[in-house]
C-alpha cells in the first residue's frame, strides 16, 4: 500500500529543490547536531521533542542537563581548591537525584575523564586535606 502523504511530501521536497529553495539553509556543510533524544526509548521520543519546543522539559531531564553542565565546568577549572568544592557540590546534585528517582545514576567510570576528576581530587585531598563539612557547620 502506498502512503499519499508521503508521495506528496516527496514531490514538494523535489520541487522546492528545483526552485533552490535549500540553497542557503543555516548550517549548511555542517553536520548536524547530535539527537539528545537517542537514549531515549523510541516511543518516547517524539513526546520528548514536542515538550522541548514548547519550553517543557522533565525536571529529570533537567537535572541531568545540570550535572553534565557542571561536570564540564570541572574540566576547565584551575584552582584545586574550588575544584574540590565543585566536585561535593555535585556529589550532593548526584545523591539528590538518586533520591528522588530511588534509583543509582551510573557514571561512566571507565572513561578517561571520570579517572582524571578521580586523581585530581585525591591530589587536592592528599594537598590540602580532606574537607568536613561538619567543621564548616560548626564554625
Amino acid at each position: 500500500m502506498f502512503n499519499v502523504t508521503a508521495i506528496i511530501a516527496e514531490e514538494l521536497i523535489r520541487k522546492a529543490e528545483k526552485e533552490g529553495k535549500f540553497e542557503d539553509l543555516e548550517g549548511k556543510g555542517k553536520p548536524l547536531a547530535p539527537d539528545e533524544a537517542a537514549n531515549l526509548p523510541p516511543e518516547l521520543r517524539m513526546a520528548y521533542r514536542i515538550l522541548k519546543s514548547s519550553g517543557h522539559l522533565p525536571a529529570e531531564v533537567l537535572e541531568e542537563k545540570e550535572i553534565t553542565c557542571a561536570i564540564d565546568l570541572l574540566e576547565s577549572m584551575e584552582d584545586e581548591q574550588e575544584r574540590y568544592r565543585q566536585v561535593q557540590k555535585l556529589n550532593v546534585m548526584i545523591m539528590q537525584m538518586n533520591e528522588r528517582r530511588r534509583r543509582p545514576i551510573t557514571l561512566d567510570t571507565s572513561s578517561d575523564y571520570y579517572r582524571r576528576i578521580v586523581e585530581k581530587v585525591r591530589l587536592a585531598e592528599e594537598r590540602y586535606g580532606k574537607h568536613d563539612d561538619n567543621a564548616d557547620n560548626q564554625r
